[in-house]
């Protein structure tokens, strides 16, 4: 089985969130399968130099975009035993950032173009092109219409993974001609209120659609998910699935992380000397038996920030917690919390920034992980933080819903507590819950024993990605 990825951002080449972690991991847990697996991905002016300096020219081609062609370099590593190329051209993707351009249409036109055209170049006839989100998503539609006439191409089926339908791209009616030289008999596949929509175009044209969650493949059925294509997505119900996302679990390891302050596999006590050391870094009181609830996220709305927000003083007033949140993002949630953290500078700190090596220690030190989203299509936070022995306090939703289970008390089961109505005192009122079990030692073990046992891996959902694959190819 030879399978390509294509996707706008793949760790630890460029990343802007979980997409990138999912790229970065699932092609390794495929190979460890037996498939032979690809990467392909816009070379970013932001890739690191320490990879550009080891990248190999292997072509050039030319890249029909509408009337016009446009250069094409391609430029190859192998990272991990991966082979990963670099579709390279400087006036698309020698800019500063990925996403955010007034051409993005043009240049996400371009780059779903240039993953067909490279192929013959690379030598490389795929059994199935895997795209993700929309940066991808009109590869299917392209190749059906400008390459099922070639033997080279004729064979080829496609998949497309929805990551996060809130981001469609959508583009002017013009780009369906101008840019993918596609005609009129095409937009009924991608019109969106007149409008040329890219995730829509996939949905339609591909073999088989995945999601990154069960829960996630139901909400997107529903007008308050889909966004506008909750009626073709229910459509399409027989072709539609969803995987959870898995973590690399070798990377993500306490008993071997070398950025976490103590190492650890399940006790409980070697845990709780990272807490003291975040303390410690972070300025916090040095105390142990204080328990700690922590958030590493994007500061936007859809991760249940306003929630947070309503109760956060009422929290940190009345209750003997300290709280520890780390991300970037809307520049009035980044306010707030660096306000609320000189409000209660012994309960509350705010790192505002992007650090890896710290969100590693969070997750190390934290006995709590605060996740109240408002949507959330699989999540990787809560897998990174069962898998350290954080215990997530999660709202029902998405790949929440799937991979938490709340604790129940008189069998001794779950690994999380969970609310289900998107309200601040249901997030405190379960968030105060949990608190009072971490302060009830023979429950508290039950509970993180349960987390530590989980297999947070990508071997399960990379079979279930080989049974679609064998699946639409008949094999």
């Amino acid at each position: 089985m030879k399978v390509l990825f294509a996707a706008a951002e793949a760790h630890p080449f460029v990343k802007t969130g979980g997409l990138a972690d999912v790229i970065g991991a699932l092609p390794k847990a495929l190979k460890g399968a037996g498939v032979d697996v690809r990467v392909i991905l816009p070379k970013y002016r932001g890739i690191p130099e320490k990879f550009t300096s080891q990248m190999e020219h292997v072509a050039v081609v030319d890249v029909p975009v509408g009337w016009r062609n446009q250069y094409c370099g391609i430029e190859q590593i192998i990272y991990d035993g991966i082979p990963v190329y670099f579709i390279d051209n400087e006036y698309y993707f020698g800019r500063d950032g990925i996403y955010g351009y007034l051409d993005d249409g043009e240049r996400f036109a371009f780059y779903n173009r240039a993953v067909l055209e490279c192929l013959p170049a690379i030598n490389f006839q795929p059994d199935v092109l895997h795209c993700h989100d929309w940066h991808a998503a009109v590869i299917p539609m392209l190749l059906q219409g400008h390459y099922r006439h070639d033997p080279f191409y004729s064979d080829m089926r496609t998949v497309l993974t929805i990551h996060n339908l809130l981001y469609q791209g959508v583009f002017p009616y013009s780009v369906l001609g101008e840019l993918l030289g596609l005609d009129n008999s095409y937009f009924s596949g991608v019109e969106y209120y007149g409008n040329v929509n890219y995730m829509k175009g996939g949905i339609v044209h591909s073999d088989h659609v995945t999601t990154v969650s069960p829960t996630y493949a139901e909400e997107i059925r529903t007008a308050y998910y889909g966004y506008g294509l909750d009626g073709l997505l229910s459509s399409r119900a027989d072709s539609l699935s969803g995987i959870v996302n898995g973590i690399d679990t070798k990377s993500y390891n306490p008993n071997s992380d070398p950025q976490i302050f103590t190492r650890y596999r399940s006790n409980l006590a070697k845990k709780a000397e990272n807490k003291l050391g975040l303390q410690q870094e972070l300025g916090l009181p040095v105390a142990p038996y204080i328990p700690m609830v922590a958030m590493v996220t994007r500061l936007v709305d859809s991760k249940g920030l306003d929630l947070l927000t309503r109760v956060l003083d009422e929290l940190l007033y009345y209750d003997d917690i300290q709280f520890v949140l780390l991300g970037t993002g809307d520049e009035s949630y980044e306010r707030w919390f660096r306000e609320a953290a000189w409000r209660y500078p012994t309960k509350l700190s705010s790192q505002i920034l992007f650090n890896d090596a710290l969100s590693r220690k969070i997750y190390a030190a934290s006995d709590l992980f605060l996740m109240p989203s408002k949507f959330e299509p699989c999540g990787i936070s809560q897998l990174l933080a069962l898998r350290y022995g954080s215990i997530p306090v999660v709202r029902e939703t998405g790949g929440l819903n799937d991979t938490v289970h709340a604790y129940n008390e008189e069998t001794g089961e779950g690994n999380g507590f969970t609310f289900k109505d998107y309200n601040a005192h249901d997030m405190m009122h379960t968030l105060r819950r949990a608190v009072s079990f971490y302060r009830k030692p023979e429950h508290w073990k039950k509970i993180t024993k349960n987390a530590f046992a989980g297999d947070y891996s990508w071997n399960v959902s990379a079979q279930q990605y080989i049974d679609i694959y064998n699946k639409i190819t008949h094999k």
